[in-house]
């Protein structure tokens, strides 16, 4: 049986990770859970699960989630603070590592986790797109396994060959995205967009900011960037196209003219139980695909135009060093200036790009590097939105 740390259980990924475990009660245990504050969801997912660990980022929060624990018997210990999430994720009877929390906050305990030698799910892309050589670098030497949970990397993760040489014959990945809901709008109907339609997602169910990040395509550029360092992969090796059905995750061609592509119905539950059960096979409880119900598949080139964030998100892998750590704070702050009402649709890659010129970038040489851009970037970002 696999002991299992959950980082940002009580968000759609960690639920869906919750969803997978319990169908498999003989083959996977929950040993910690982490929030950053949400101790009324939390404590509901304790006292199901009887995890030995639950943290919360928030103090406060903690505070009140070990008092509803108290109150119920339960014998899950509570801890708190953001170094609370690294300790949970080093745990001696934890295996895997689901690392879901959303943003700059994951990188410390994703890190921990790789260092650690633990499997890390990862499903948080800033990890990578911030400190993606020093993941890597973590990963290597701590002996760790990283299988991503993203729906077009773990479909990548899936098409590849795994064993040594092989990768010699890969020509290029080909991402798929599925242009959001507003792929078919003008500019001037971008300017326009509100943040409860950019949050409404055509295919995804998903959080707020990664609902935002997909609307602007800046989801894709994110992933474009991660895709670079999981796979080893130059970006000139690295495609992105328009796939309105969400039914194709995304494709990996050969030198042979071979292309091969991983097919689902658009749940996330699929890559979280491949990386869980890897390399065997479990049920998921996802809905088996009907290809005659589907009829068809759509493909298309991303306007760079009207969407930007994917062109930004291609110039930081290309310029590499700390300016996907600059992209990825700029995009945080513009994307909560959007959902907070101080800035439109369509400032949004404005405001990145703004941050872009101005930031210090350079080579990665630690945290401390990849923090000091991250605290650069936000404050040009949120001189920008004022």
């Amino acid at each position: 049986m696999k002991g299992i740390a959950i980082l940002g259980a009580t968000g759609s990924v960690g639920e869906s990770t919750l969803d997978v475990v319990a169908r498999h009660p003989a083959r996977f245990r929950v040993v910690a859970l982490g929030a950053q504050r949400n101790a009324a969801r939390l404590a509901e997912q304790a006292l199901r699960f009887r995890p030995e660990v639950a943290a919360l980022a928030d103090p406060d929060a903690a505070r009140e989630l070990a008092a509803t624990l108290a109150r119920a018997g339960s014998v899950t210990r509570v801890v708190a603070g953001d170094e609370a999430m690294a300790g949970i994720a080093t745990l001696p009877g934890v295996d895997y590592v689901m690392a879901a929390i959303v943003g700059a906050a994951g990188l410390p305990s994703t890190l921990a986790a790789a260092r650690a030698g633990k499997r890390v799910l990862l499903a948080n892309k800033e990890s990578l797109v911030m400190a993606g050589p020093l993941l890597m670098r973590a990963v290597a030497q701590g002996g760790a396994q990283l299988i991503p949970i993203d729906s077009e990397h773990n479909a990548i993760f899936q098409c590849l060959p795994h064993h040594a040489g092989a990768r010699s014959g890969v020509r290029r990945v080909v991402l798929t995205a599925s242009g959001g809901p507003f792929r078919s709008h003008t500019r001037e109907a971008l300017e326009r967009v509100t943040p409860k339609e950019a949050c409404a997602h055509p295919v995804w169910s998903m959080g707020r900011k990664i609902s935002i990040d997909s609307a602007t395509l800046m989801n894709k550029g994110l992933e474009f960037i991660e895709a670079c360092h999981l796979f080893g992969l130059a970006p000139d090796q690295v495609d992105v196209v328009l796939h309105p059905q969400s039914v194709v995750h995304s494709l990996v061609e050969y030198d042979d003219g071979s292309m091969l592509a991983q097919l689902g119905a658009p749940d996330m539950r699929t890559p979280i139980a491949c990386a869980l059960a890897w390399p065997d096979r479990i049920a998921s409880g996802v809905e088996f695909l009907d290809l005659a119900s589907v009829a068809r598949l759509d493909f298309g080139r991303p306007d760079l135009e009207r969407f930007p964030c994917l062109a930004l998100g291609q110039a930081a892998a290309r310029a590499g060093g700390l300016m996907p750590a600059v992209v990825n704070a700029a995009n945080e702050v513009a994307v909560a200036g959007f959902l907070a009402g101080r800035l439109n649709f369509t400032g949004i890659p404005e405001v990145i790009e703004s941050v872009m010129a101005k930031a210090t970038t350079g080579p990665i040489g630690t945290i401390d590097d990849v923090l000091g851009a991250d605290r650069e970037a936000r404050a040009l970002a949120g001189e920008a939105v004022a």
